[in-house]
């Protein structure tokens, strides 16, 4: 196996460790593919060297219904981590709480959208009025709005097209923030940043897993996560794209 190595010499306690946790336990739901892990050391992760080729409506199809059935596997709870990690996890190199939650909207707010917009704002990507906005969309999604009938998804939980590795066989996922989640993030996620063959991953997805009415409406609502994550260190216009989800989260209630 040609071999990718990894390597971070400021790298915080567990930062490899849930990278590798992650991908075992997206493995295991033998859904999508994801890079092998060959070792894990504090400041490295060696993994399996994907061979790149290019993007085909056929793989990406295989990829949804794949997909599909990662989310299906589940996870013990809403914000759970990979098993055998406590603590934080990691997106990019930003850490983010990953406590178990009774219900989706509660984990969601606090977990995933309000630890970041401080962060925005104090890097003058987010004006003080639209952190406002932010934090009104926020509590409806924690007081119960959005929550619904389904059960903690087993997600990749930073699902954008650099993490979505086309080989000549299949798709292949790296670089996890894996957790247990609503599977609507992980497809609004592919969606905010692009994703070749797009609608040919969600219609096969679709086909194996239905997705639930309005979900397109709802895309917003899952995008604050990656929009406030990039809010807090890629600049203002992700700030102004993060006020604007919020103000169509807001509308939808």
């Amino acid at each position: 196996m040609e071999q990718h190595v990894k390597t971070r010499s400021d790298a915080p306690a567990g930062f490899f460790a849930v990278e590798a946790a992650g991908l075992e336990w997206l493995a295991a739901a033998e859904g999508a593919r994801v890079a092998r892990v060959a070792a894990v050391a504090r400041d490295r992760i060696v993994l399996e060297r994907v061979a790149e080729a290019r993007p085909t409506a056929d793989a990406a199809a295989a990829f949804g219904a794949a997909l599909a059935a990662t989310h299906a596997a589940g996870a013990d709870a809403f914000g759970s981590p990979p098993p055998g990690h406590d603590g934080d996890i990691f997106i990019g190199r930003r850490s983010q709480p990953a406590r178990p939650t009774a219900t989706w909207g509660a984990f969601y707010a606090a977990q995933r959208v309000e630890p970041f917009v401080p962060i925005a704002v104090a890097a003058g990507n987010l004006p003080a009025a639209g952190a406002e906005v932010v934090r009104r969309a926020c509590a409806v999604i924690a007081a119960g709005a959005f929550d619904d009938d389904e059960p903690p998804a087993r997600l990749h939980g930073d699902l954008w097209a650099g993490n979505v590795l086309w080989s000549p066989e299949e798709v292949v996922l790296i670089d996890p923030a894996a957790h247990g989640g609503h599977r609507e993030t992980d497809l609004a996620m592919l969606s905010l940043f692009g994703c070749p063959f797009l609608e040919h991953v969600i219609a096969a997805y679709d086909r194996v897993r239905p997705l639930r009415a309005g979900w397109r409406e709802r895309t917003p609502l899952h995008q604050l996560h990656p929009l406030a994550v990039h809010a807090a260190g890629h600049g203002a216009s992700y700030g102004r794209a993060l006020v604007d989800a919020a103000e169509r989260t807001l509308a939808l209630v």
